[in-house]
C-alpha cells in the first residue's frame, strides 16, 4: 500500500496541500509511469481549459438567465442553482450527477434522459457528480441531497427531462437568431443542429456561447414515449472504460502533497472506549507521526499506509466495556425469540387471525433467524479532508451529502458555508455510506482536527474496520403461523417480527415511526400482495447496542425471505402449484405482481424440463416501487451444500431508461443475495466480540458460484421506478424453495451453509 502504483495528479493553488479548490476525482486523470507522457505543468493547462468551456447553466424549474459564456481569456461561468447541463466549444456535454455513482449506474441513466430531450449524439455525452449543495441538488423525495432506496430515476426522471429539454430549446433559438429563421424550422439530431432550407448546421459548441445568453425556458415541452431515441435503448455506460482500465479516480486514489494517512483502531465491543493507552512502541516506528485519542477509538498518524497499519498493530490499548453490548448472538437470539413467541405491536390486522387458526384443519408453525450482515463493499470507507484557513474541504463516497456536511460542521464547529464537500465515484456501499447522522464523516473529521494541522489527512478504514465495524443489517426472529381448511386454503396467517430498529433516535425517526410501528422493519411483510383473509403482523422493536443500518435492499431481504418460504411451504403441504398458487391468491387486485410471476414462469418453462437432481423455486416480491420474480434452479454440489446453476428474473420498474442497467442491477442483487443467504452471517461470541474481520470468514460469492442469470424487462409506460435494490430479496427464499423441494429440509435458520468459526 506504500508504494502505489496509481496516484491521482491533483491540480495545486496552493504549496503546501495540493488540494484548494478543485475535486481532484473530475480531472479525470492518473499519473501512471508506463502510459502517460503528461507533466504536471501540461495538466494544468488543461484543467484551465476546462474550466473556461463551461457555457450553460440550467436553473430548473422558473426562469433565470443562463451563465455567461466563458471569454476567450478563461472567463469561467458559474452555475445557476439546480444546474445539470453543460455544454463545452469542443461539442462534449457534461451532465451533472446528484446521485452518488458507485455501480448503480444514474451517471449512465440520468445522462440518458438530458441525452434524449436534448437530441445529442451518445457519443459526446460525459457525467461528472456534484458536489454536496442541497439546495441545487436537493432530492426531493427525501428533502435532503442524497440517494438511497432506490429513488434516483424515480427524484430525477423529469427533472434530468427538462433539463435536456431547457438545453435544446436555447440552443435551437440561438440557431435561429444567427440564422435569422424561426425556430420551428429548425431540427436538431445527434447533436448537430440543422436548417434544411437555407442547408446551415451547427454542433452544440458552436452555438453554446450564444445560448448561454438567453433566457431558461420556464416549461419546457417534453417528448412523447413513441418519440424516444435513446430511453429505453441500450446505450454503453458513460463509466465502464475508465472504471475497465484503471483511470476512474476513487477517494483511495487521492494522494495530494503532504497528505497525512490516518487509520484507526476501534473499541472490540461495541459501545466501548479507550480507558488506558500505551502508544510508546507504535510512536517509535519510522514514518509514524503521531497518535490521538479520538471518540471512535485510537488514531495512528503516519506518512505511509504500512508505517500506519504497523503503528496500529504496536498499540497497547486496555478498553472499558462497561457500556459495552456484551450478548453473543445465542443470547440475543434467546431474548428476541421469546419476544416472538407473544403478540407484539399491530402493523397490519385483517380480520380475526385467533379465530382462523383456532379453526383451521391443520396449523404450521416455523421460527426464522437471520443474522447480523455486513455490507462488505470492495471499497471499504475512506476519506479525504483538510482544516485549513477555517473552511473545511472534503473528499469522500458520500451518500448522503446533506448529513455529511452537518457532521463536519458540527465537529469543526464552523457554518456550513465553510465547507467544501466533494462527492467522489464509491466502489460500492450496499447501504454502507448512507449514514442517519453521518457518522464516518464525522470519526475522519474528528480524526483530522485532532492531528491540529492543516495538512490533508486520509483515513483509511482496512477491511478488518469494515468487517467489524457494525452498522450491519439487523438480527431478526420471525415467528409464523398458518392455518389451512379441509381444501388446502390458506385461512390465517400471523407473523410476528423481533428486530432491531436503526431508525429510532435519528433524523428519520419522526417520519418513519407511526404509532410505535418502525415502517422500514416491516417493510414488504405489511405490504404482502396475497389475498388471505385474515393476517396479522406483529412486531417488536428489540434493543441492542451492535450498531445497524439498512443493507440492500434495507428489512425487505428477510421479510421477503420469510414471507415468500413460509407461503412456498403452506402451497405445497397443501399440494398447490407454487406459480399458479400465488396468481389464485393475487387475483385480480395486483396485475404487475402477476405479470412478472407469470412472464418468469414463461421464461422457466421455455428452458425445459428441470434436469435431473435438480428443483426449481420461485419468489416474488415488491420493492422501491419494482415488480419482481425469480425462479432458481438448484442442485446438491456433492457436499449436502446447494449449487445455484440458473436464475429466471422478470422485473418491472416502469419505464425502462436503459435495459442494459437494469440488467446489471438485476443481475448484481442476485449474486449479492444469493452469496448472503448461503454463508454470510456476523456473529459475536460471549462478551459480544465480532468473530469475523475478513472475507476468509464472511466471504462473497465467488465468480464460479455465480449461477446463469436471464432477466427480462417488462415493458410499460408507469413512471420508473427503482432497481439497485429491488433484485436481492426474492433471491434467498427462491433458492431456499428450490432446496426445499429438493431435500425436503424447510431452510429457516440462515446463512443456509453453516459457518464454522
Amino acid at each position: 500500500m506504500a508504494d502505489q502504483i496509481f496516484r491521482a495528479d491533483i491540480p495545486s493553488t496552493t504549496a503546501d496541500s495540493g488540494l484548494s479548490g478543485t475535486n481532484p476525482a473530475d480531472t479525470r486523470r492518473i499519473d501512471r509511469a508506463a502510459s502517460t507522457g503528461l507533466s504536471r505543468r501540461s495538466f494544468l493547462q488543461g484543467t484551465a481549459a476546462a474550466a473556461a468551456s463551461l457555457v450553460i447553466g440550467i436553473h430548473l424549474p422558473g426562469k433565470a438567465r443562463a451563465g455567461a459564456a466563458a471569454s476567450a481569456a478563461g472567463e469561467s461561468a458559474a452555475f445557476a442553482p439546480n444546474a445539470f447541463v453543460r455544454v463545452a466549444p469542443d461539442n462534449t456535454v457534461t451532465v451533472i450527477i446528484k446521485h452518488i455513482e458507485f455501480g448503480q449506474g444514474p451517471a449512465t441513466g440520468l445522462s440518458t434522459l438530458v441525452a434524449e430531450e436534448l437530441d445529442a449524439d451518445w457519443g459526446q455525452m460525459r457525467a461528472e457528480l456534484a458536489p454536496a449543495d442541497t439546495e441545487k441538488y436537493v432530492n426531493s423525495l427525501f428533502g435532503i441531497q442524497g440517494t438511497g432506496g432506490s429513488t434516483a430515476m424515480a427524484n430525477s426522471y423529469e427533472q434530468m427531462r427538462k433539463a435536456g429539454a431547457a438545453a435544446r430549446a436555447m440552443l435551437v433559438q440561438a440557431a435561429a437568431n444567427r440564422w435569422r429563421v424561426n425556430a420551428d424550422e429548425i431540427t436538431v439530431s445527434k447533436g448537430t443542429v440543422s436548417h434544411g432550407a437555407s442547408g446551415k448546421s451547427a454542433s452544440f459548441g458552436d452555438l453554446a456561447s450564444e445560448a448561454a445568453r438567453l433566457e431558461v425556458p420556464a416549461d419546457p415541452a417534453l417528448k412523447s414515449p413513441d418519440q424516444f431515441n435513446l430511453i429505453g435503448t441500450r446505450v454503453r455506460k458513460l463509466d465502464t472504460l475508465d472504471k475497465t482500465n484503471g483511470t476512474q479516480v476513487f477517494t483511495q486514489d487521492l494522494y495530494p502533497e503532504s497528505m497525512v494517512t490516518a487509520t484507526i483502531l476501534h473499541p472490540p465491543q461495541f459501545g466501548a472506549t479507550v480507558a488506558s493507552l500505551d502508544d510508546s512502541k507504535a510512536r517509535r516506528i519510522k514514518d509514524v507521526i503521531d497518535v490521538k485519542t479520538v471518540p471512535a477509538g485510537v488514531a495512528v498518524y503516519a506518512n505511509n499506509t504500512y508505517a500506519a497499519l504497523k503503528g496500529r498493530k504496536a498499540l497497547e490499548v486496555t478498553w472499558d466495556a462497561s457500556k459495552a453490548e456484551t450478548r453473543s448472538t445465542r443470547q440475543m437470539e434467546q431474548d428476541y425469540s421469546k419476544a416472538a413467541q407473544t403478540p407484539g405491536l399491530n402493523a397490519r390486522n385483517d380480520g380475526d387471525v385467533e379465530q382462523a387458526l383456532a379453526k383451521a384443519d391443520r396449523i404450521i408453525e416455523a421460527e426464522y433467524f437471520f443474522p447480523f450482515l455486513a455490507h462488505a463493499p470492495m471499497e471499504t470507507l475512506d476519506a479525504v479532508m483538510q482544516f485549513k484557513d477555517g473552511k473545511v474541504t472534503a473528499w469522500l463516497g458520500s451518500q448522503i451529502q446533506t448529513l455529511d456536511v452537518g457532521a463536519l460542521s458540527s465537529v469543526f464547529g464552523v457554518d456550513k458555508s465553510s465547507i467544501t464537500l466533494y462527492t467522489q465515484y464509491a466502489g460500492g456501499s450496499f447501504g454502507r455510506r448512507a449514514q442517519p447522522g453521518g457518522e464516518f464523516a464525522a470519526e475522519a473529521a474528528e480524526v483530522t482536527k485532532a492531528l491540529g494541522s492543516d495538512r490533508p489527512v486520509k483515513l483509511m478504514w482496512t477491511r478488518e474496520n469494515d468487517i467489524q465495524g457494525g452498522r450491519y443489517r439487523p438480527l431478526a426472529i420471525h415467528k409464523m403461523r398458518g392455518g389451512l381448511d379441509k381444501d388446502g386454503n390458506i385461512i390465517g396467517w400471523d407473523q410476528q417480527i423481533a428486530v432491531q430498529s436503526f431508525m429510532k433516535g435519528t433524523a428519520f425517526e419522526s417520519g418513519m415511526f407511526e404509532d410505535g410501528i418502525d415502517a422500514s422493519a416491516v417493510e414488504g411483510s405489511r405490504a404482502m400482495p396475497y389475498g388471505i383473509a385474515n393476517l396479522r403482523i406483529g412486531q417488536h422493536l428489540m434493543e441492542n447496542g451492535v450498531s445497524t443500518l439498512w443493507w440492500r435492499s434495507v428489512e425487505h431481504t428477510h421479510n421477503a425471505y420469510a414471507n415468500e418460504t413460509f407461503l412456498d411451504e403452506l402451497l405445497e403441504k397443501a399440494g398447490k402449484d407454487p406459480v399458479e398458487g400465488r396468481l389464485a391468491l393475487l387475483g385480480d387486485k395486483h396485475p404487475r405482481h402477476r405479470g412478472v410471476l407469470e412472464k418468469v414462469a414463461q421464461m422457466a418453462d421455455a428452458a425445459g424440463p428441470v434436469p435431473s437432481g435438480r428443483q426449481r423455486g420461485v419468489a416474488l416480491h415488491k420493492s422501491f416501487g419494482s415488480f419482481v420474480a425469480q425462479i432458481a434452479e438448484v442442485s446438491d454440489n456433492g457436499n449436502g451444500e446447494p449449487r445455484v446453476h440458473k436464475v429466471w428474473c422478470a422485473v418491472d420498474c416502469g419505464v425502462a431508461v436503459n435495459p442494459d442497467v437494469i440488467a446489471a442491477q438485476m443481475e448484481g442483487g442476485i449474486g449479492f443475495g444469493i452469496g448472503a443467504v448461503l454463508y454470510d452471517a456476523i456473529t459475536l461470541s460471549e462478551g459480544g466480540y465480532v468473530e469475523q474481520s475478513n472475507f476468509d470468514r464472511y466471504r462473497s460469492l465467488r465468480i464460479s458460484e455465480m449461477p446463469d442469470v436471464e432477466v427480462a424487462v417488462i415493458q410499460s409506460t408507469e413512471a420508473p421506478t427503482g432497481v439497485g435494490e429491488p433484485g436481492t430479496p426474492p433471491s434467498g427464499p427462491a433458492v431456499a424453495n428450490a432446496w426445499r423441494r429438493l431435500t425436503g429440509k424447510s431452510v429457516y435458520r440462515l446463512p443456509l451453509v453453516p459457518i464454522n468459526v
